[in-house]
Parts: structure tokens; sequence; C-alpha cells
């Protein structure tokens, strides 16, 4: 009998399931990279297409050239260079390195890096000068190579305006050199001058010391920089009774001929009021103005009031900014009436304290008289070209303050103050002028009192008187030597006055 052999094992079926394991495997790889795909060509594409853009595509900005600054002449005073420094044109001017800080307080200056400006012109119209930085945008392979059916397009920048200033550098350069031997003389700490075209508006020259050269600023200080003209304040003294009196003639208070009897002095509460110039008992409004009489002024000025004096001031531009075209202008003080003092401030005003005013403010107000009372918006810019070619006036406000009459009547006052007055020292040959001396004492914010050692001599004036074609102001800065304002002051306006008058083409009037 045959033996019976034992079945054999039951192998598990293993080989099924690998197969089952492995193409479940595949079909979850390939769900996992159809998701991909949907997630890549579908939800994100727009942030893949980005990402492999960006590795290609560059855009590079192109920097916009920045405009060029000229003087009313066509002279260029600012230009950006690769160095982005500020240089004198020396086939235009005689002495490049005196004129490197001739306009500085005007022009200002740029910041290095990025050439964007921080003081003056530079400054207030930066915006226009900077003009609109371009784009270059070019596709390249990871080698750097620009790939030449890529994207490459150029968006060009569009250059800034160019300004075209008011300023005569003639007029300037002798400002400034007539300025500097007052300070010479005299040993005042600063001065400024400037100069205004009557009919325009227009500044012909803004001259400050100390100065500081626009390419070496490494070690200016602060009071180097400023613009005195536009930013410094100070009690305008005698130079203000111009104001008071053209108030009381414009309001029909007095006449030219109005006589006043003078006292020796005028007392209210403890302020004492004097005369520091010799003159008779007996003067009219004229011969107050000519022989800077404060007593005189005071009396007009306690017969105006502290309302009618203030409206005045104010339509003036005491008390607010003239809306120049330059950063950082001060509106200087001007109380409201109702904050005056009750005893002495309507005496105090009408010879030039209590009030702040900027040599700016000063000038236009002359100005104002000279232009038969009409103010006119004081401007350094007379005019912004484009990139394009357009050219853009600068077209500034105006407003009535006095009659034409009135001015008339003040312009013969301030002619007699040269003629016959404290202003002899402010005559111009073959001219008539007219003028008015100041002189004050600086207050001392420390110690809440007026300083007798440091004042400030001032001269404001115009010519021709019959038709005024310029006003310079000439203000100086705790002087030491001819400390007051028709011998530290008048000679400076004298000599930047006749310097203007040939510079404009103005013909004597046989003054």
């Amino acid at each position: 009998m045959t033996p019976r052999l034992p079945p054999p094992p039951v192998r598990p079926r293993w080989g099924n399931g690998r197969l089952i394991a492995v193409g479940l495997a595949l079909v979850m790889a390939w769900i996992g990279v159809g998701y991909r795909l949907v997630v890549v060509q579908g939800f994100e594409a727009d942030t893949f297409a980005d990402h492999g853009e960006g590795q290609r595509v560059r855009s590079e900005t192109l920097a916009a050239d920045r405009g060029t600054i000229f003087d009313r002449d066509g002279r260029e005073l600012a230009v950006s260079i690769e160095s982005r420094t500020v240089y004198a044109n020396p086939q235009e001017i005689d002495d490049p390195a005196t004129v490197g800080p001739l306009t500085a307080h005007v022009v200002g200056f740029v910041r290095s890096d990025d050439n964007r400006g921080l003081e003056g012109i530079e400054l207030f119209y930066d915006e226009a000068l900077a003009g609109v930085p371009g784009t270059l945008r070019v596709e390249r392979d990871p080698s750097g190579r620009t790939i030449p059916h890529g994207d490459n397009t150029i968006v060009p920048a569009e250059p800034g305006s160019d300004l075209v200033l008011t300023i005569k550098t003639e007029i300037q350069f002798a400002a400034m050199g007539a300025l500097e031997r007052a300070l010479d003389r005299t040993g005042a700490e600063a001065g400024s001058v400037v100069v205004i075209e009557v009919e325009t508006g227009e500044v012909l020259a803004m001259a400050n010391l100390p100065v500081y050269d626009p390419n070496d600023r490494a070690d200016v200080p602060a009071e180097a920089v400023r613009n005195r003209a536009v930013t410094d304040v100070f009690e305008p003294g005698s130079t203000q009774k111009l104001v008071t009196v053209a108030a009381a003639l414009e309001s029909g208070i007095v006449a030219p001929n109005s006589s006043f009897d003078i006292p020796e002095r005028i007392e209210i509460e403890d302020t004492l009021f004097e005369d520091f110039t010799v003159h008779p008992d007996q003067l009219t409004v004229t011969e107050i103005v000519a022989y800077s009489s404060n007593l005189g002024t005071i009396l007009v000025g306690e017969l105006l009031g502290a309302r009618l004096m203030h409206e005045h001031m104010f339509q003036f531009g005491q008390g607010r900014e003239t809306g120049i075209d330059y950063p950082g202008e001060a509106a200087g003080l001007l109380k409201r009436p109702e904050d005056w003092c009750p005893s002495t401030c309507v005496a105090g005003t009408s010879i030039g304290y209590h009030v702040a005013v900027t040599p700016l403010q000063m000038a236009q107000i002359y100005a104002t008289v000279a232009n038969d009372g009409v103010w006119i918006q004081p401007h350094l810019v007379r005019e912004v070209v484009d990139g394009s070619g357009a050219m853009s006036p600068v077209v500034p406000r105006e407003r009535d303050v006095i009659s034409s009459e009135t001015a008339g009547r003040v312009r013969l006052m301030l002619e007699a103050v040269v003629e016959r007055g404290t202003g002899a020292a402010a005559r111009v040959e073959g001219y008539r002028v007219g003028g008015k001396t100041g002189t004050t004492q600086q207050f001392d914010l420390e110690t809440g009192e007026y300083d007798e050692d440091r004042v400030v001599a001032s001269f404001i004036g115009m010519a021709p008187i019959d038709d005024p074609k310029v006003v310079v102001a000439v203000v100086l800065e705790a002087p030491v030597e001819d400390a007051s304002g028709g011998s530290g002051a008048a000679p400076v306006f004298a000599e930047v006055m006749e310097a203007s008058l040939h510079q404009m083409g103005v013909p004597p009037d046989g003054g």
C-alpha cells in the first residue's frame, strides 16, 4: 500500500498584495502630481509665473536729470553733475571762487546721496526740480546675459524743470560786497540786504552774512546757513514810522503840513520817550519824518489809536508771511490790538517797538509805498521751464494798501529824510532818493530787557523818488562802530542802490 504524502503547505498570496500596494502607491503619486499640477498651473499659476519672471527680469531705476537753476539773465547758478554739487560757470563769472557762495542762501543745496533738496530754492521747488525717474526692464538668462527676444522695455525718465530766478547776479555781487565792507567797518555780527524791483515784486538780490560755501558744508555752523532776510526777525525802530505816518495820512487824521508842538520828553507810567536828534520845537509831519522825531511820531500815533494802527500794519503785511517762494519764512509778530498794553504800546509801536518783522517784510512795505500803494508778493522765481520747454511764469498776488496820493506824499517825506534829515549818507549821485533810518536796541530774551550795548541799524529806501524802480533794505546786527541807521546802514544802501539803478538801466533824474 502506497503511503500517503502530506498535502503541500498553503503559501500566502503575497504577490497580489504587492501588486495592489504598488498600484495604490502609483495612483497616490499620480494624484499628488495631478494635485500639484492643478495647484501650480491653476490656483498658483500667477505666483509661480511671477517668481520665474522675477528670476529672469530685472527692473532698474533710471535717475531723472535734476533741473538747472538760472539767474534772470540765463547764467547757470546750480546744475546737477556727477559729483552732485553747485558750481560757478567760469565762462560767465570773472571770479568763480567768490561766486560759489554768492547765492548760497538763495539757491540752497541738495543731499549728496539722493540729490534731494535740503535748503533754499532747491528745497522749496524740489518736486519740480527732481523730475520723474524712469525704469529699464530687462530679461536675462541664469548667466546674466540679456535674452534677445525677452522682455526688454525702457520707460524714459522725465527730466526736472529748470528755474529762472529773479536774481540779477551783478546786483547780488554788489550787495554782498557792500555788506562785507559794512561788517568790516562797523564790526557788526551779521547783516542782510534785500533788493526788490518795485513794479514786479521780483527779488533782484538777497545777501546775508555770515555765509557758507555750499560745496563744503562739513563744519558750517547753523547760523551761517539760514537766510536771515527771510527767517530772522527784529524790531524795526524808526523805519516803522513810515507805516505810522502813512496810516495817519490815509485815515485823514493828519496832512503833510500838519504842525505839532514837540515836548522835551513824553513820560507814560515808568517809560520815558525822548528824541535823539536836534530839531525845532514845532514840526510838521514831513519834518517829523525827516528828523526822525520819536516824540512827534508818538503824537501822531496817539491820534491814530491802537485799532487803526493795527489795521494798517496788518494791511502792509506785518504779522503774516509774505508768501515768498522760500522755505522757513517767519511771519514776525503783531499782537491783536486788544492784547496791546493799555499804556505804552501805542507809543512804542508807533516808533517801531512791540512789533517784530523780517528784513524782507520791511523791504516789501517800502516797495508798496514806491508802487503807489499796491503791495505785490515778493518772489525769487520768474518762471518754471518743464522738460518739454514749456514756460510757466510766476504770477504774484497783489492787494491795495493805501491810495496813490498817500503813497506819493510819503515818498516826498522820505526824500526829505535824505536831503535834510538823518539819511544824508544814503544819497546817490544823479538820482533823487528817499528812505528812512532805523536804530533799535536788541531785546534780550534771557533778561527780558533791552540791551543798551546791542542795536540793530537799518536803512530802507527807494529811487528815483518820482517813479521808484528799486527798493533796497539794509539791516546790520550788533554793530559797534557807526552803530546807527544813518551812519552804519545808509552808506551800504547808497552803494547797492547805485549799482542796482545802473544795472537795471534806470536813467538819472537830476538828483
